[in-house]
């Protein structure tokens, strides 16, 4: 009687069932993927797996056990040589069912069941994945503080290059000229931007004295014109 047995028989005996289910386990072992029905593919997944994960153990005892499910020496080699290297770091959940759809003899749902660690296709987009990195608002806060900072330092550092080294004119006249135009000069002390403007008298008077500095100075290179000029001035006082 079938009392408490609710897994799928599959429609055959005990032994029929569990020799089907070995050498179904055999060929997903040696060729990792397998065509099948559902119902197949969900009694061969319960079947399979607990042998896989008895290869993660390599020692005699675990090879006699492996071999007394499987009846096959070849797939039992291929199992701890091949799978057990791939599987060794995940804990279950070793192969995937894809349906395929409907078979068009009995109608029967078909799908394709494999071993995880095997499809190269899955690993590559598994690997895509993971290279992508999630940034926090907290980090770009912090990424977008960076730059402003950097372009306030560059800022103070060319006012400061502007300061320290002014352009001179090419005279004085020009000098004071432009002075009298901006009437504001910048000045960094300590930290700080104090600002002085000068009057339009104070920029005359500049120009004043320096127009004297220059005829004094052209009257010094030139003594011949000083002769001339004293010259002139005792004919004057001669006629007069």
């Amino acid at each position: 009687m079938r009392h408490g047995k609710r897994f799928n028989h599959l429609g055959r005996t005990s032994p029929h069932r569990k020799s089907m289910l070995a050498n179904m386990a055999s060929s997903l072992i040696v060729h990792k993927r397998l065509t099948t029905t559902v119902a197949k593919a969900k009694a061969l997944r319960q079947y399979v797996e607990p042998i896989i994960t008895r290869s993660k153990v390599d020692d005699t005892h675990s090879r006699r056990v492996v071999f007394s499910y499987l009846k096959d020496k070849d797939s039992s080699r291929v199992l701890f040589d091949e799978v057990a290297e791939r599987i060794a770091d995940r804990p279950g959940g070793y192969t995937r069912i894809i349906k395929l759809g409907n078979r068009l003899g009995d109608n029967a749902e078909m799908c394709m069941i494999e071993l995880v660690d095997f499809n190269e296709i899955y690993q590559q987009e598994e690997k895509q994945a993971k290279g992508k990195t999630r940034r926090s608002r907290r980090g770009s806060k912090k990424k977008s503080s960076a730059p402003q900072a950097e372009d306030t330092s560059t800022q103070t550092a060319s006012t400061s290059k502007a300061v320290a080294e002014p352009e001179e004119p090419q005279t004085q006249e020009e000098n004071a000229v432009a002075e009298s135009e901006t009437q504001e000069e910048v000045v960094e002390l300590s930290g700080e931007v104090v600002v002085e403007e000068t009057t339009e008298s104070e920029a005359n008077e500049i120009v004043e004295a320096i127009k004297e500095e220059e005829k004094k100075a052209d009257s010094d290179d030139n003594p011949q014109a000083k002769d001339t000029s004293s010259e002139n001035d005792d004919e004057k006082e001669t006629k007069g």
